[in-house]
């Protein structure tokens, strides 16, 4: 599609979609789930939140920055802001439950919870992580907010450390109400985790290098798209409203502006955000949603991301909306040929690109052979204690 007509089409949704004044209490929310697929196409076991903290230090993380190299599951849960909108002042509480995983990491402060499954009965785990289930197959987490004060039309100000370009700080620029919870100020509740539950995707390469997606849900995928970089290269796909299997072939060239003003559009169109929020979500991401490598990026049913995530808001909303966009991993041909010559020739700064993932993609070049993975997994560490990152 013309980059033209894109986004011409994006500033069509800007101005047909404004944000009406509410009647009553509006909650509006995004998030990422994200995963790497195996060679038959479902989700890999990863080190799904891994060493590196790309968050402000003032956001709590009840001691998971040193813990979570040991957590493993199959699913990251990314940064999902709720925001709130309201004629008037509300007091409001929020409770959030992540059914087959752990949050992480949140903010403003809030009452955390840890459940596991002993002897079959789920029990409060409490404080002692030793005793934490780090495979997540037997964990619920859940965060409550019991006191969240939205002020609409105040200017409290907002909290800030260190690093001041950390995407974190995007998602403030919308329209919603400022929050005030306990001596806390935000423009939106925060959390993240991981766990390990069933995404309604599953995609694997053909030997023909098309991708092959398959929904095993029941509901409709309202959007997903094939994207590409490579060495700067862009492509990208687009399918809509998909149930059943589909093959994508391989992406033409595009720019940047043009997958963003689609992406933007999406979640307004089908997400049901505003679009400063859209704006906020994709300004969020960019610098990881169009890195390097290869992946499928989907918006969820909301009926799955109130599965997966169950939120109780008191009191009820007038209505409620839940984007959260699926994002897979994908090993290609090209990939592997690119980690493969890089490993060769000790290049580490091309390896690192896909940090992350290294583990993963690494079980897909060199499958049943241990040995080697773990002396490259060696050879990077060593890189990375050269450069000062010592979380591993």
């Amino acid at each position: 599609m013309n980059s033209l007509l894109v986004l011409s089409a994006l500033l069509l949704a800007a101005e047909t979609h404004p944000v009406a004044k509410p009647d009553g209490l509006v909650v509006h929310e995004w998030g990422t789930f994200t995963s790497v697929a195996r060679e038959d196409g479902i989700p890999a076991e990863w080190n799904a939140l891994g060493c590196k903290s790309d968050l402000p230090e003032f956001v709590n993380d009840y001691g998971y920055r040193g813990f979570k190299l040991r957590l493993s599951g199959t699913v990251r849960m990314e940064t999902p802001v709720l925001y709130f909108y309201s004629p008037h002042d509300v007091d409001a509480r929020v409770k959030v439950s992540f059914q087959q995983g752990l949050i992480t990491e949140w903010y403003p402060q809030a009452d955390y919870q840890v459940d596991q499954m002993t002897d079959g009965v789920m029990k409060r785990l409490g404080t002692n992580l030793n005793r934490l289930d780090t495979s997540m197959r037997s964990v619920r987490g859940m965060l409550e907010w019991n006191n969240v004060k939205v002020r609409p039309g105040s200017a409290p100000v907002f909290p800030t450390s260190g690093d001041t370009s950390s995407h974190y700080y995007a998602a403030r620029d919308t329209d919603a109400a400022p929050l005030i919870v306990g001596t806390q100020n935000e423009k939106f509740l925060f959390y993240r985790g991981v766990g390990r539950f069933r995404i309604p995707l599953t995609a694997r390469i053909a030997d023909s290098d098309a991708l092959v997606v398959e929904n095993q849900g029941r509901e409709e995928i309202p959007m997903m798209m094939r994207f590409e970089n490579h060495n700067g290269h862009l492509g990208y796909v687009v399918d809509r409203y998909t149930i059943g299997k589909i093959t994508f072939p391989t992406p033409t060239d595009s720019t940047l502006a043009q997958v963003k003003a689609d992406l933007e559009n999406t979640l307004v169109e089908r997400g049901g955000l505003f679009p400063r929020e859209a704006h906020a979500m994709v300004e969020t991401w960019r610098d990881s949603w169009f890195e390097e490598g290869s992946r499928v990026i989907y918006l969820l049913p909301q009926s799955a991301v109130d599965s997966i995530l169950p939120l109780q808001v008191e009191p009820t909303p007038a209505k409620t909306v839940r984007a959260f966009v699926g994002r897979i991993e994908l090993a290609t041909f090209e990939t592997q040929r690119v980690l493969t010559s890089a490993i060769a020739k000790s290049d580490w700064a091309t390896v690192e690109r896909y940090d992350r993932f290294l583990a993963p993609m690494l079980q897909r070049i060199f499958p049943g052979n241990p040995d080697k993975i773990n002396q490259v997994q060696q050879q990077y560490m060593s890189y990375e204690r050269s450069r000062g990152v010592s979380c591993r």
